[in-house]
């Protein structure tokens, strides 16, 4: 449990030192590095003074063909080595070397969408949101929009090894498989920016609204069973409204699933799912219970001036000292920072802790970490990195730690060099200086400022780090940014304790397990293009299937191994 102090923190770094070898895996498999979301990575290599020789390695290709809202994956323990996974919104998958940026296998899952949605949509409108990875099965999930006859969100299972589809009803088409208590799943009107979660054998898919709010959108999240995708479960907010739109999408604990949902629409009054921090169940299911949903007081204010709850997503927090201990906070576009009691979230009612902490906080992701100066959180706000100190008191509060003035509108995250030591956070200059930062975790103090600058850095994306290295994923290019030092020892970065006690659900509301549906359902066939450029459109065919099969052979680019070819010149930023 990382936020251990003292000589508890010695006992668990001995314990892990026991458990992992140095030729333990490496895997960062999903956004922020663990289910709760929290951005922390422990490698041994990264300290204070290390991280001061940082450089960028030049060596490495990492072209990519479309734009990048996602988070870059790393997965270590299959035929190819070491791999870096990247998607783009151009329906693009790459699977690249993670030593030198050269394409190990690429795929293309059809054509995204570039108009006739409602609203701002993202354009190109494909593969926005962060994938996961299951390691047991070796397989990579992520949410595609494809065009066509009809628009449709799908959700792929591929090998990760190979890019080839995994076999079963794979993709899932959600138009013909999500309903939640007889609404219809609507993907033209639905935008998948947050990234999805992989809890107990189920991959679960966010959903919020286009920019500008139109259309009958409402929250969803979308369960799929990995070993059966015919088994299709969702909730929605009841209202319309409620989107589920910040970065790091869904977060867990191990068995619950926690996500921040957004301003909703003729309510009467009535709260209906949005303005909330709600904790779902297996499925997702929901109970409807105080127990498992939290919104402040001012709800319906908050719905009247489209002030979200939901700017920055669910993240789960560990205070040793503190009571309660095990927390969950919402940072929301109101500028407050809201800490809930993750085991009994309250209902319409007051939170454990609340402190104004900016103007507008919109999208970007937080981290957490705790070193023996306290535990922390930190965010983007307007102009400065922000770290907050969650006291261990009874209650908790929040105090302001340190700040920094810094362009753009990254992500941060978070390395320390075991659970409590050498804290640094790092952020990207996104759509500002287009820099690499590194800040010390307690004190602000700057540890690291690249001269690289990036192209096509996108707001909210975050970095993520293995073996001694970062890696940041922008618009049509990969960087690497490494230490001058050897392979560190691996260790791997511990979650937030579970919940305590089961949650309290005495009358959980039925739920509707979507089927396939009984009549024809188009037959999509995403074509990989000649180039990696996508250009073949999806052409819909009747099908009596209620599945989706796509039928195409996945591209698979070899390694180049005897010559190197010269690093292409990336494309300039669209």
């Amino acid at each position: 449990m990382k936020t251990l102090i003292s000589s508890s923190s010695l006992i668990i770094a001995l314990l892990l030192t026991g458990i992992f070898p140095a030729n333990a895996q490496v895997n960062v498999t999903q956004k922020n590095n663990n289910p709760s979301r929290d951005g922390h990575y422990i490698d041994a290599a990264f300290t204070l003074t290390n991280a001061i020789n940082l450089t960028r390695d030049v060596n490495f290709d990492g072209a990519v063909v479309g734009n990048v809202h996602a988070q870059p994956l790393y997965v270590e323990g299959g035929p190819n080595g070491p791999m870096v996974i990247v998607v783009t919104a151009s329906n693009n998958v790459y699977a690249l070397d993670a030593t030198d940026g050269s394409v190990i296998w690429q795929r293309n899952v059809g054509t995204p969408v570039t108009s006739g949605l409602c609203g701002a949509p993202v354009n190109p409108f494909g593969i926005i949101g962060t994938p996961t990875v299951d390691l047991a099965s070796r397989s990579l999930f992520f949410n595609a929009m494809i065009d066509g006859q009809t628009k449709k969100h799908f959700v792929f299972s591929l090998d990760v090894d190979t890019g080839a589809n995994n076999p079963g009803d794979w993709p899932v088409d959600l138009n013909a498989t999500a309903n939640y208590n007889g609404t219809p799943f609507t993907s033209n009107v639905e935008n998948e920016r947050g990234a999805l979660a992989l809890v107990n054998g189920r991959v679960y898919v966010p959903f919020s609204g286009h920019l500008g709010d139109c259309g009958n959108f409402h929250g969803w999240v979308v369960g799929i069973a990995i070993n059966n995708p015919s088994d299709v479960m969702a909730w929605a907010t009841t209202a319309i409204g409620g989107g589920i739109w910040g970065h790091s999408g869904v977060a867990s604990d191990g068995t619950n699933m926690f996500v921040v949902t957004g301003n909703t629409f003729n309510t009467g009054g009535t709260w209906s799912g949005g303005e909330a921090i709600i904790r779902l169940q297996d499925g997702p299911t929901f109970s409807n219970q105080p127990t498992d949903y939290w919104a402040p007081v001012n709800w319906l204010q908050l719905d009247n001036s489209d002030t979200d709850l939901g700017g920055v997503s669910a993240m789960l927090i560990d205070v040793p000292g503190a009571t309660p201990m095990q927390l969950v906070l919402a940072t929301g576009k109101d500028g407050n920072a809201y800490l809930v009691n993750r085991n009994n979230l309250g209902g319409v009612a007051a939170p454990v802790a609340q402190l104004g902490v900016d103007g507008v906080i919109r999208g970007q992701s937080s981290a957490t970490y705790t070193t023996t100066q306290g535990t922390y959180f930190v965010f983007r706000a307007s102009g400065e990195i922000k770290a907050y100190k969650i006291t261990a008191t009874d209650p908790p509060t929040i105090v302001s730690a340190w700040n920094a003035s810094q362009s753009g509108q990254g992500s941060p995250w978070v390395t320390t060099t075991d659970v409590t030591h050498n804290a640094i956070v790092w952020v990207v200059g996104a759509e500002g200086d287009d820099l690499l930062h590194g800040y010390n975790g307690d004190t602000g103090a700057v540890i690291y400022t690249g001269t690289d600058q990036m192209t096509g850095t996108r707001k909210w994306n975050s970095g993520m780090v293995a073996r001694g290295s970062i890696y940041v994923a922008n618009d049509n290019k990969v960087y690497k940014f490494k230490l001058p030092t050897g392979k560190p020892t691996p260790t791997p970065s511990p979650g937030v304790s579970p919940t305590a006690t089961p949650p309290a659900t005495p009358t959980p509301t039925p739920i509707a397990t979507a089927t396939p549906s009984p009549t024809a359902t188009p037959h999509v066939t995403p074509t990989p293009p000649a180039t990696p450029t996508p250009t073949a459109t999806p052409a819909p065919t009747t099908s009596p299937s209620p599945s989706v099969s796509p039928t195409s052979t996945p591209r698979v680019t070899p390694r180049p191994r005897p010559t190197r070819r010269p690093r292409p010149t990336p494309p300039p930023r669209p």
